[in-house]
């Protein structure tokens, strides 16, 4: 779930690191180790944050219910987007250079860990009449900026974790885990809290669990400290278990400043590779589109839709099921077509379904189908996602999820393609700045076009524009063709 669910700074760097791997190194035939095993529940219990913070549960109630508007709330939650997207960009590449000179990760993780565990914890009080908006703004910016950094120092031990060759297992893994714990919390809440007094079902619950209301948006209130105690317990095996690096003696200024350094030696490696150097370009923008893409998602479908707390679960749900089957679809893809042309037909297909989606809403298909409310009966007798634009609306996202994870996979397998594999590590450490170093554009394109319209589908736009940019560049790139 998270090349899903938020896709933040940092998972093309597990990735890359994974895809390097795999080309450079056998597969691996030991047991993993209690340290490997406590890193991958380590990275399994941050996800979780994500999922229930940043798309499907806290953030359409801040901009449903808090901020009080969706197309006002969209335009919010892209400007905090965009802050912690820059500030991610600045320090996230420079932190992940310099790290591995000066030494030891886990005393920043765990400052990283005492910043976001209280304030996860204090989301529980934004309530209407409680903290203002620009305050809960603040405490989600230093989320994400914290969230981000930790994944940096999270992603350069994984080496350490594993044994040689198991790097890749390591890190499939850990995303596994990811994917099985939100998707587990998603059902959770939906059993536990938001089921409960709106369907006969025997096996849910008569009123929601621990005296919970619904009516004070409680459920979506306590996706931080859900979020919050995940993570802790999942640190705790990691700090006791997994091998830190050693310290060296360096200095934090001395290591930034060879960080520095070795950023530029890492752009020098562009140098008579342009292909490459195309592709990643390329992939600045259709990668930034799609991460747009899923982290509005959620607001998008609050809005546009009216959907409330039980219809965003059930949608964050299909969603994670449905990712699951892009990481199945893109290794067909990469053999068939070669992975430049499922690269493409994947940000195609990505374009065409969100033109559906947001040419849909509650009265109204694909544009020119009218679909006026009360004047056709539900098409089944569910709790949710009864009217036939709903399940338009939820088809089109669900083909998304596919395509966007589809593409995270093809798009390492084609740089692998591209890169000499005598420096494909440098080429990977390439491809994990080109997933951050314009994070931030989607978002403040998707406030511009959401403030300017004052309509949140003028704000999805720019994505779709992103998308293409991105196709266009890719289409000069040579390689990457089907082999054999």
């Amino acid at each position: 779930m998270s090349e899903l669910a938020g896709t933040p700074p940092g998972v093309s760097e597990v990735l890359g690191q994974a895809g390097a791997e795999d080309v450079l190194v056998p597969a691996p035939r030991k047991r993993l180790s209690r340290g490997a095993l406590s890193w991958i529940l380590h990275q399994g219990s941050r996800d979780p944050y994500v999922i229930l913070v940043t798309i499907y549960v806290f953030a359409p109630y801040f901009s449903r219910v808090l901020v009080g508007d969706p197309v006002r709330g969209q335009a919010v939650v892209a400007d905090i987007s965009t802050v912690y997207g820059i500030i991610t960009a600045l320090t996230a590449p420079l932190l992940g250079a310099s790290i591995e000179r000066y030494g030891p990760r886990k005393p920043f993780m765990a400052m990283i860990l005492a910043i976001m565990l209280p304030i996860l914890l204090a989301l529980w009080f934004a309530k209407p009449g409680g903290p203002s908006v620009a305050l809960i703004g603040a405490a989600l910016i230093t989320l994400g900026v914290a969230y981000n950094l930790g994944d940096v120092l999270n992603n350069s031990l994984l080496s350490r974790a594993a044994q040689p060759g198991q790097e890749p297992v390591l890190s499939g893994l850990g995303y596994a885990l990811a994917n099985g714990l939100s998707v587990s919390l998603l059902i959770f809440v939906m059993w536990a809290f938001v089921l409960p007094g709106q369907v006969p079902w025997s096996f849910v619950p008569a009123t929601p669990l621990f005296g919970l209301s619904q009516a004070d948006n409680e459920p979506s209130r306590l996706a931080g400290p859900l979020s919050a105690a995940v993570m802790l317990l999942g640190a705790i095996p990691f700090f006791l278990w997994t091998r830190d690096a050693a310290r060296t003696g360096v200095s934090m200024l001395a290591s930034l400043k060879e960080g520095v350094r070795l950023i530029l030696d890492t752009f020098s490696n562009l140098k008579g590779h342009a292909e490459v150097a195309k592709f990643l370009g390329a992939r600045m923008f259709y990668c930034d589109g799609m991460t747009a893409m899923i982290i509005f998602g959620g607001l998008f479908a609050a809005g546009l839709m009216g959907w409330g707390e039980l219809e965003m679960l059930a949608y964050g749900i299909s969603l994670s099921v449905f990712g699951v089957l892009g990481g199945l679809i893109a290794p067909v893809l990469d053999r068939t077509l070669g992975p430049r042309r499922a690269v493409q037909v994947e940000i195609i297909g990505c374009v065409l379904m969100l033109l559906g989606m947001i040419g849909t809403n509650r009265e109204k298909i694909l544009y020119l189908w009218p679909w006026p409310a009360g004047a056709h009966p539900p098409v089944w007798g569910g709790p949710l996602f009864q009217t036939l634009p709903e399940l338009v609306y939820l088809g089109c996202s669900l083909m998304i999820a596919v395509f966007v994870t589809a593409q995270y996979a093809s798009s390492r397998t084609l740089l692998v393609r591209l890169a000499p594999p005598d420096r494909m590590a440098a080429f990977f450490g390439l491809f994990s700045l080109s997933g951050t170093a314009t994070v931030w554009l989607g978002s403040l394109l998707v406030a511009l076009a959401t403030k300017l319209a004052n309509n949140q589908v003028a704000g999805f736009i720019p994505i779709a524009a992103l998308m293409l940019v991105g196709l266009v560049g890719l289409s000069t790139v040579k390689g990457g063709g089907r082999e054999g």
